[in-house]
């Protein structure tokens, strides 16, 4: 009777142990980096633009400066909400580019987004801010934060999937029937 052994191996007769990958195996800095770089740019822009189209002529009431207004407002609870949505849309946006530049392993280029923008956002805070932002609402967005991104590596997947899966349908040509 012949053993179908697929690890049988006259010179080597032990199998190779089967070794799991590292955490950091596959990731690439540079486009993590670089989603960093886009979330705080995107960020900054969103709550830019936010305010001007949102917000800034109702604040500026006659008699208060636009900086107190500007203040006030990102100092109460709806202000903080949508500073917290705006935050986890830039990270995402971060992550979608980290992970669609990477080419592989979507998810954890985004999350390693995330995890940069806390970093980030630790450092600024460490160097001080003009305004004192609540501890329950840093801690609240430095959770958000990874799941942000990594929900942007996913979509990035899925719109690489996408594209990939429309250029082969019509670069095939058929059904793929017989």
């Amino acid at each position: 009777m012949q053993s179908n052994n697929r690890h049988s191996n006259p010179a080597n007769p032990t199998p190779s142990p089967v070794e799991p990958t590292g955490f950091l195996t596959g990731i690439q800095l540079r486009p993590i980096v670089g989603g960093v770089v886009l979330d705080t740019i995107s960020t900054i822009i969103l709550f830019t633009a936010y305010y001007y189209l949102f917000i800034g002529q109702d604040l500026a009431a006659p008699g208060k400066e636009a900086e107190e207004a500007f203040a006030e407002y990102w100092n109460s609870s709806e202000g903080l909400v949508t500073s917290l949505i705006l935050g986890s849309l830039g990270t995402m946006i971060g992550g979608f580019y980290a992970a669609y530049k990477a080419g592989t392993l979507e998810m954890k280029h985004g999350a390693l987004v995330g995890i940069g923008a806390i970093l980030l956002a630790l450092i600024f805070q460490a160097m001080g801010s003009e305004r004192e932002i609540p501890e329950w609402f840093m801690a609240v967005s430095m959770v958000a934060a990874i799941p942000s991104g990594a929900l942007g590596g996913f979509l990035a997947e899925i719109f690489k999937n996408a594209l990939r899966g429309g250029r082969a349908r019509r670069a095939g040509g058929s059904s793929g029937r017989g």
